[in-house]
């Protein structure tokens, strides 16, 4: 049995990860990886195929495909139990299985690779012996963050070290500045006393006064060049802000009765809200993502709902659980499991579970945890929009008339909701006839007369605490003895896309 190489491609043939064990070219193995999407057939079930000089062996994971090319002297059976073992190693490495996941994991799951395949033959391993293997330690690795950590404590020395100069020299500054002041105060005060009060002793003031001169000519030497020195170089930099010339400009506009409208630009922020910070040992995330595209006439171009169930927890010790939840009525949800849960028992008994019992949830990650279930759902179904929206513009003479309907349907409560109509620039601002209404309402402006495709798409944004799949967790059971963990639960419906056209 010899293994050629061992890949990871997608679905049109792009290698995302390629380990090979044999000496060959990279055009030769990206020849061999590009032309395997053409011979395999669709909807047929075989685990290889086999082409004049090598022989493929693969197998889905997701939307890619993990594979193995050999030489057609290969034992097949061998070959096989290859292909199981690293379909059982890359979900371990990488817990996202997309073009995403496996490049942030690319290294790992190499590394993984080689640990299963040496010169091309399959080795006695275990997964458990290949994930132990992967995180021993090294020593050159060790010695090499040793060093790197030296280096980086040596720069943060040298840093103190000239920030202390530079605020010693800035001391030394303040110093010579204050002797200097405290000498000019001085000579001012003598010379004055000196033409006051002893107007007798005329040499005696002529020298005073000569050497007064002498002073103050070098004090007003110094204070020119103190001043040249702290005035800003010209023609040097940009000052930002509006300057004191356009402001006397706007105010004789306005004097003169013009309208001057302000150049202000109204800030949409995100329609999803910063999640604070876990407190609880679990945190079960349920999020669904809007893509829809409504008509301006009527009727819904695209409707699009994603969701996905994050568990996200502190500490590894609580990881040892499975999660029990509840499916709403809603028939038009197609679910989609992690690799590593145990379908069988979500099929039957709605449990998130992962296969191996033995095996904790992982702890730490950042953002919403790891994503156990993914679901979506899509429709044509005017009923289910969230928001419906009407726009009727008309021109009549010199302006543009903009009529604007909305409606929620109360299984919703909307939350953070903006509408973001596109004007085109104007010299002043819509003129607000008429708005009313919360749930449902209308709103009338006019402007001056446009093309009214310019009004189009209207974009729209909003978040509400209640989904189209009503999911919920009602609890989550330790597989451990003990009491379950706290868990708390956050459910969130926001718009990634939703417009008018």
């Amino acid at each position: 049995m010899v293994v050629l190489a061992a890949s990871i491609i997608s679905k049109s043939g792009k290698a995302l990860v390629s380990r090979q064990f044999v000496h060959m070219s990279r055009i030769r193995i990206e020849g061999y990886l590009a032309a395997f999407p053409k011979l395999i057939g669709t909807g047929k079930q075989h685990t290889y195929v086999e082409t004049e000089n090598v022989r493929y062996v693969y197998q889905p994971i997701e939307s890619l495909y993990l594979l193995l090319v050999t030489n057609k002297q290969s034992n097949i059976l061998e070959d096989l139990e290859t292909l199981r073992l690293l379909s059982k190693l890359v979900p371990e490495y990488s817990y996202s299985l997309d073009e995403d996941g496996i490049g942030r994991t690319a290294f790992e799951i190499l590394f993984a690779f080689d640990e299963v395949i040496s010169l091309g033959h399959k080795e006695n391993v275990t997964v458990a012996q290949v994930k132990q293997y992967c995180e021993m330690e090294s020593h050159e690795e060790r010695l090499h963050k040793l060093v790197l950590q030296s280096k980086i404590n040596e720069t943060k020395d040298v840093m103190k070290r000239k920030a202390s100069e530079i605020e010693k020299s800035k001391i030394e500054k303040n110093r010579e500045r204050g002797a200097f002041m405290a000498l000019q105060s001085m000579g001012s005060g003598r010379f004055d006393s000196g033409y006051g009060s002893d107007t007798s002793l005329h040499g005696g003031s002529g020298s005073g006064n000569g050497s007064g001169l002498s002073l103050n000519n070098d004090i007003d030497s110094f204070s020119s060049k103190s001043k040249a020195a702290s005035a800003p170089p010209k023609g040097l930099g940009m000052q930002l802000g509006r300057t004191q010339k356009t402001n006397q400009f706007l105010e004789s506009l306005k004097a003169e009765g013009e309208v001057i409208v302000e150049d202000v630009r109204t800030v949409i922020g995100q329609s999803k809200p910063a999640a604070p910070p876990p407190t609880d040992p679990v945190t079960v995330t349920i999020e669904e993502k809007l893509n829809v595209t409504l008509k301006r006439d009527g009727g819904v171009s695209s409707f699009d709902v994603q969701g996905t169930l994050s568990l996200q927890i502190i500490n590894q010790d609580d990881g040892f659980i499975q999660v029990q939840i509840e499916t709403g009525s809603n028939q038009g949800l197609l679910y989609k499991t992690h690799p590593n849960i145990n379908k069988e028992m979500f099929s039957g008994e709605n449990i998130l579970a992962l296969k191996d019992p033995n095996r904790p949830f992982p702890a730490g990650q950042a953002g919403d945890g790891v994503s156990l279930l993914k679901w979506r759902m899509q429709s044509a179904d005017e009923s289910l929009v969230p928001l419906s929206i009407n726009c009727w513009p008309s021109v009549s003479g010199n302006e543009t008339y903009v009529n604007l309907e909305y409606e929620a349907p109360t299984m919703f409560d909307l939350h953070n909701v903006v509408i973001s109509i596109p004007l085109p620039a104007l010299r002043g601002a819509p003129n607000v006839q008429q708005i009313d209404g919360e749930w449902s309402g209308a709103m009338e402006f006019v402007i001056p007369a446009v093309d009214t495709s310019q009004l189009f798409p209207i974009s729209v944004q909003f978040t509400a605490t209640s989904t189209f799949s009503d999911l919920k967790v009602v609890n989550i059971a330790p597989l451990k003895d003990g009491d379950p963990p706290k868990f708390a639960q956050r459910t969130l419906l926001s718009t990634e896309n939703y417009q008018v056209v």
